[in-house]
């Protein structure tokens, strides 16, 4: 593959989670949208040129926009990680990855962004997440527990619309741009 077009995914896809996670933080939702251009560069470049696309994500938010997401940028990287090589397994030409991903990615972002939450921030990071948390840590006397059940239901919502955004932008994309994952997989399975 071209060297220029995987640079290319990359920033597109640095660019697609600033956009999200600003436009969510602006609509003070109760989301993220930060990891729609990690799941595409995973998707389509592979688990670890998603994961990278996820962690710079991070770090460049961090700097221009918000700090308190520079420690978040694990999160992003497990994410490209976690797609990628889902990605590598299954596809994703189909209707079920999506959801696949989303259960997956709904329990393994919170078990890795709680502690973060945790132990860097206390718990509260600014975010339409807090609320639940706020509730929980009224109801239980354990933190980290509150962190994690909080961002349950947050991440289950935001990564399945995630999961799906990708799943249509893939769809839409030029086929050779799909053979560049069509490919791995392949090899892949030529090295079982």
């Amino acid at each position: 593959m071209n060297r220029n077009l995987k640079i290319l995914i990359i920033v597109v896809g640095i660019g697609i989670n600033i956009i999200g996670g600003t436009l969510n933080s602006a609509l003070k939702l109760p989301l993220f949208l930060d990891t729609i251009g990690t799941i595409l560069a995973a998707v389509l470049l592979g688990p670890w040129l998603g994961a990278l696309t996820g962690i710079l994500s991070n770090v460049f938010s961090g700097i221009f926009t918000n700090p308190i997401l520079i420690p978040f940028a694990l999160v992003n990287g497990v994410i490209g990680l976690i797609v990628g090589f889902i990605a590598l397994k299954r596809g994703y030409e189909d209707y079920v990855t999506p959801i696949i991903i989303g259960l997956v990615l709904a329990i393994a972002a919170p078990l890795v962004g709680s502690p973060i939450a945790v132990y860097v921030f206390g718990g509260l990071t600014g975010g339409g997440v807090d609320i639940i948390y706020g509730l929980l840590l009224g109801t239980s006397e354990r933190i980290f527990t509150s962190a994690f059940l909080a961002r349950i239901p947050t991440n289950l919502v935001d990564k399945l619309i995630s999961a799906y955004l990708v799943f249509f932008i893939y769809r839409a994309l030029p086929p050779q741009w799909k053979m560049l994952s069509s490919a791995r997989r392949e090899k892949k399975a030529e090295a079982s």
